[in-house]
């Protein structure tokens, strides 16, 4: 036999190193689950390490791309995800985020020297009507659906009391700041890595578990859910249509802007009192 010949046990090898590939990455993804969703650190851990070790033996560039996933998911993990607003709070959710999305970026470009993980802000295209009438679903259903799940489970006690102009203002700030945050990892760091790997549905579906895990932690509990799903596995979707950061920024800032509108009128009744669907 040849030197280059394949033998069925080569053959064989590498077929189970091909279908170990997916269940690594789903290692690292439920990580996200008991990091942030169960807040177990030792077993996110644990998941992690075990995804990568599957990964070094399916695919080595899946695992430095499931490496550069974990850094961010291990820096995520240092720090409680309860929303505080003090200036402490603002400066630990604003350096850990940043760093966050910071060293994954950089282990890609100036280690793998790839340019896997962008932030495609000037795509220079006109929204289509799609992406018109999409947002102003957007609109109407985050109008409709929202007041219901926040002020009907009670999920608005998950975030501080804000009564005055200064804790209404850094509501604002942290609402809106996290949501751009949102899109720069799940979709421009974890989505991108994982689609390079797989097909879309599958990498949708990982970044989806470790979107709605972290913001299961942030205060998206109860039956939060069933409307973060959905929400998360859209963004990818319409990541993937229109390959313009600008445009799901957009689409989860108008969510924001109805959630932080709900908060501030939950602990305010007379502020933002325009919620029809407002069950108490």
């Amino acid at each position: 036999m040849s030197a280059g010949a394949t033998t069925p046990e080569s053959f064989e090898g590498r077929s189970v190193a091909r279908h170990a590939r997916l269940p690594a990455a789903a290692l690292v993804a439920l990580s996200a689950v008991a990091l942030f969703g169960l807040q177990q650190r030792p077993t996110g851990y644990v998941l992690i390490a075990a995804g990568l070790a599957v990964a070094a033996v399916a695919d080595r560039a899946l695992l430095r791309h499931l490496f550069c996933i974990s850094t961010g998911l291990v820096v995520i993990s240092t720090m409680s995800l309860r929303a505080d607003l003090s200036n402490a709070g603002m400066a630990r959710f604003a350096v850990t985020l940043s760093a966050a999305v910071v060293l994954p970026y950089a282990l890609s470009r100036w280690w793998l020297r790839e340019n896997i993980i962008t932030f495609p802000v000037g795509t220079a295209n006109r929204w289509s009507r799609f992406e018109f009438g999409y947002l102003g679903l957007v609109v109407v259903a985050g109008y409709l659906v929202l007041p219901v799940y926040f002020l009907g489970s009670g999920a608005y006690r998950n975030w501080p009391q804000v009564t005055g102009a200064n804790e209404i203002t850094r509501l604002f700030i942290g609402v809106n700041a996290v949501g751009l945050w949102d899109e720069l990892f799940f979709i421009c760091v974890v989505f991108a890595l994982l689609r390079h790997h797989f097909p879309f549905w599958q990498a949708n579906l990982l970044q989806a578990v470790v979107f709605v895990s972290f913001l299961w932690e942030l205060g998206y509990r109860g039956w939060g859910p069933v409307l973060t799903v959905p929400f998360a596995l859209l963004q990818g979707y319409i990541f993937q249509r229109t390959r313009s950061l600008p445009y799901v920024v957009t689409v989860h800032l108008t969510f924001d802007a109805i959630i932080f509108a709900i908060l501030v009128h939950a602990y305010n009744p007379a502020l933002f009192d325009v919620f029809p669907t407002d069950p108490r």
